[in-house]
């Protein structure tokens, strides 16, 4: 059996309805068990046959997390360690979620799992001691590092940005970070992939969906397959390019954070999918949620 950790959030949620649609045995839980809470969690797997667990929870408001460090630490860091010395002690595999935001964003090619960490502000600093007390607390685990992920389930920057453009003559999009979009679907197939194949080595990986844009790219690709999935009611909204030190924010960004996805298509023999191709898979899917870009 499976335990999925968040499954109400934006991947949780699409790692359930695939585990569903796959009719795989698993159990979600989302804020009705306290992932931080060592006992709770051994109350809850101790009558449960549990032999992946894969913890989606997380703190993931960026820059709120500037002036919440002891609950971005709390989520980031104290709930990936008590899950990793569970896992160990009950003998399940862990798979746990994290992010580019462990670079500071001063590479110039695509970084590898080798590459040292050098987070630049609170999310990436918890997300990244994270990883340490996963490694340190259990022999057996996937850390997957991921980036720029959409959803069908929750707000995100897909969502955000078609309802701006529906509602404004113009948006500003910064053109000075560079990484990967990833659509949740995507990152979803690949830990259900991990968990068939069964013989994947452990350790850390990296996996988004391929290409290396900016943000302004992002938006404009939204904005044209948008407008031909007829999900834009303003086609003349104007994207304006615009620089990091344009538009501040309380966190600092990582000016570059295209992850190498090389280690995880040959582990498991597969080619990740295009963003764009990812994209429209996104905005013409039946679960797209219609009332999240209105007015």
């Amino acid at each position: 059996m499976i335990w999925l950790i968040g499954c109400k959030g934006m991947l949780g949620s699409e790692i359930a309805r695939q585990l569903e649609e796959n009719k795989i045995d698993f159990v979600g839980t989302d804020r009705d068990v306290d992932f931080t809470n060592s006992q709770a969690c051994e109350d809850f797997v101790k009558d449960k046959q549990i032999d992946f667990i894969i913890n989606c929870a997380a703190y993931t408001a960026v820059d709120k997390a500037e002036s919440d460090f002891d609950m971005a630490e709390k989520l980031n860091v104290q709930g990936p360690a008590v899950i990793a010395a569970l896992s160990k002690k009950i003998g399940a595999t862990l798979i746990h979620i994290s992010t580019d935001y462990v670079f500071d964003g001063t590479a110039a090619s695509p970084l590898s799992e080798e590459m040292s960490v050098s987070p630049l502000g609170v999310y990436g600093k918890t997300k990244a001691a994270g990883e340490k007390a996963v490694i340190e607390n259990t022999d057996k685990y996937y850390i997957l590092r991921t980036a720029w992920l959409y959803g069908w389930a929750g707000k995100n920057f897909v969502y955000t940005m078609i309802r701006a453009m529906n509602m404004r003559d113009s948006v500003s999009v910064v053109n000075d970070q560079k990484g990967s979009p990833t659509f949740a679907g995507d990152l979803a197939k690949v830990i259900l992939t991990i968990i068939d194949k069964g013989n994947v080595e452990y350790g850390i990986y990296h996996c988004t969906d391929l290409g290396e844009i900016t943000w302004w790219d992002f938006t404009n690709e939204i904005k044209k397959q948008a407008a031909e999935c007829g999900l834009i009611q303003n086609p003349n909204c104007i994207v304006t390019p615009c620089t990091t030190k344009e538009y501040p924010t309380p966190a600092k960004r990582p000016a570059y954070s295209v992850l190498s996805k090389d280690k995880i298509q040959k582990a498991l023999d597969l080619k990740l999918p295009d963003w764009k191709d990812s994209l429209h898979i996104f905005l013409s899917g039946q679960l797209f949620d219609k009332s999240r870009i209105e007015k």
